[in-house]
């Protein structure tokens, strides 16, 4: 095992990021074509419950160790940095036993909230059930996590992606065969079902983790120095330790958190609210499903790749910021913004345009939650705009801005889900249409208040951005334009997985195609990612260069 550098750990942690979404993503298929709607309800109550957990008891930890971590090497304290990883290891630990705890004790509790006094679909003893089972991950994930921390804080990134990858491996396997098993060979119940499933995150973090440990053992001479405190480093309490790992994670903490509470008001929400209004319980646990399941792992197609674009930008407004570079500042503020516009728009309205196709490839047929499907998806270009400017906001030490612009939104998804659901319901709209209107409202409210806040305290200017921004509907116009009118020749319509993989690949190719040449004509592309960059990538692509009019 060796150190790696600033690109190569880049490297490898994004490979390890992408892999486990591909893995995540593609396990879908199956899991759903055999626990079902109901299942797949269930499942999802399961997880936006523990999800919260998770989020209270271990989001910031890795971080906020490797920062420590870091710190503490780089300034050759080696007895205090040992000192920290084992402080950190206690607090977390007793943190993810306590929410476990909580968890079991509250389950029922959680469970009627979650579906109230809805019958004919899953029941409170099987939502309690599922909810303490995936509990028991809070005593695993914790201690894996501050191990990743403290190994990514001595720059050895690979064991830590390699970490992750194993456990969603492990996960993946378990819940597919796991609910294979217990329904198409032993025709046990979907609940038993779904129990293996969710306990299979408990198995793959606990498979992971002995990963770590066996890669602690084999490296203790790189990773342990025993070396005496220094003078220095005996006027460093535990409490002086516990207060930097706390700092360093509260505000990663509090972010994921309010992520993880604006998706569980969906799951609080929706049944109860689609039952009330004359709504099935099938119906309304299928709409759950697609909103906080489903769906969500699709968008994850769009959101990744454009969270990918924009991040590297990130460190770099950091330094314009400390340089006090406020014109370096207002172009890298852009550049972002720009790289979304020219990649989350096409692409959500092209699945929402492929909706059919696409949710019977990866789902089965299903109309109502193809439906959902086809506006869920717009949701993407909005989260990404607005996560990526929390970051930035984040980056400038504007936690002020940013935690309170989380507040807010999760305040008003609190406020607007049910009113919103039921004046859909009575002016003649599909309530389960609601959620994504009241999310795609308040999220636009807050993206705006974020770009006026950067524009009032760092000067920044979006003109050229604006300019992107039409030339980027443009060409999406054209392009849905041209997928309408092929639309008229070749349905989109299919129930057939074959068929339906058939349509996506040669719609999305067309697409692309029609997309590109009108951004190369425009010179859109150029104007966001440069001359530099493109022709780079155009040199590596043979042929590409003769199919495309290029600039020069």
């Amino acid at each position: 095992m060796k150190k790696s550098s600033f690109l190569e750990g880049a490297m490898i942690a994004t490979i390890g990021i992408v892999i486990c979404k591909i893995i995540g993503l593609f396990y879908v298929i199956p899991f759903y074509a055999i626990i079902g709607t109901q299942g797949g309800a269930l499942y999802t109550y399961a997880y936006s419950i523990y999800a919260i957990f998770l989020s209270l008891s271990n989001s910031g930890i890795p971080i906020a160790m490797s920062k420590v971590i870091s710190e503490y090497n780089t300034l050759g304290y080696h007895h205090t940095k040992e000192r920290a990883y084992k402080i950190g290891a206690t607090l977390i630990i007793t943190l993810g036993v306590f929410f476990f705890i909580i968890l079991i004790i509250f389950a029922p509790m959680l469970a009627k909230m979650i579906i109230g006094d809805a019958v004919g679909g899953n029941s409170i003893e099987s939502v309690t059930l599922v909810i303490r089972i995936v509990a028991t991950a809070l005593l695993i994930v914790p201690l894996e996590s501050v191990t990743q921390g403290y190994l990514q804080g001595q720059k050895f990134i690979f064991p830590s992606s390699m970490a992750n990858i194993i456990e969603q491996l492990v996960r993946v396997t378990i819940i597919i065969a796991g609910s294979f098993t217990v329904i198409r060979v032993f025709h046990l119940s979907v609940e038993t079902a779904v129990g293996i499933s969710v306990f299979a995150a408990t198995v793959g973090c606990l498979v992971a983790y002995f990963y770590l440990l066996r890669v602690l053992a084999k490296n203790g001479r790189k990773l342990k120095r025993h070396e005496s405190a220094r003078l220095a480093e005996k006027k460093i309490t535990s409490k002086d330790i516990i207060k930097k790992i706390i700092c360093y994670a509260l505000p990663f903490v509090v972010i994921d958190v309010m992520n993880s509470i604006s998706g569980m008001v969906d799951t609080m929400t929706v049944v109860n609210t689609m039952i009330k209004l004359g709504y099935s319980t099938q119906i309304a646990e299928t709409t759950i499903g697609v909103l906080a399941t489903w769906a969500t792992k699709l968008n994850m197609i769009i959101v990744a790749i454009a969270l990918g674009v924009s991040t590297s930008l990130i460190p770099h407004i950091a330094s314009a910021n400390v340089k006090k570079d406020w014109k370096d500042l207002n172009r890298k503020v852009n550049q972002p913004l720009q790289a979304l516009l020219v990649t989350t728009i096409p692409m959500a309205i092209g699945l929402s345009f492929l909706a059919t196709p696409v949710w019977v490839v990866f789902y089965g047929f299903d109309q109502l939650s193809i439906d959902i499907f086809r506006f869920y998806i717009l949701q993407a270009i909005s989260f990404s705009f607005f996560t990526v400017l929390i970051d930035i906001m984040q980056t400038l030490n504007r936690s002020k801005i940013s935690l309170g612009t989380l507040f807010g939104t999760v305040v008003g998804k609190v406020l607007l889900n049910i009113p919103i659901m039921t004046l859909f319901a009575h002016i003649g709209i599909e309530a389960y249409y609601g959620p994504i209107v009241a999310t795609l409202l308040i999220q636009s409210i807050a993206i705006t208040f974020l770009l006026y806040q950067l524009k009032k305290l760092y000067h920044v200017k979006y003109w050229n951005t604006v300019k992107i921004a039409i030339k980027t509907v443009l060409c999406v116009g054209i392009m849905l334009l041209t997928l309408m009118i092929l639309g008229l020749f070749i349905s989109t319509t299919t129930t057939s997985r074959m068929v339906g993989v058939g349509l996506s690949v040669f719609y999305a190719v067309v697409g692309i195609i029609v997309y590109l040449v009108c951004a190369f004509k425009s010179n859109l592309i150029y104007e966001v990612f440069g001359e530099r960059m493109v022709h780079g990538i155009i040199k590596k692509i043979p042929g590409l260069r003769k199919k495309i009019s290029v600039k020069g």
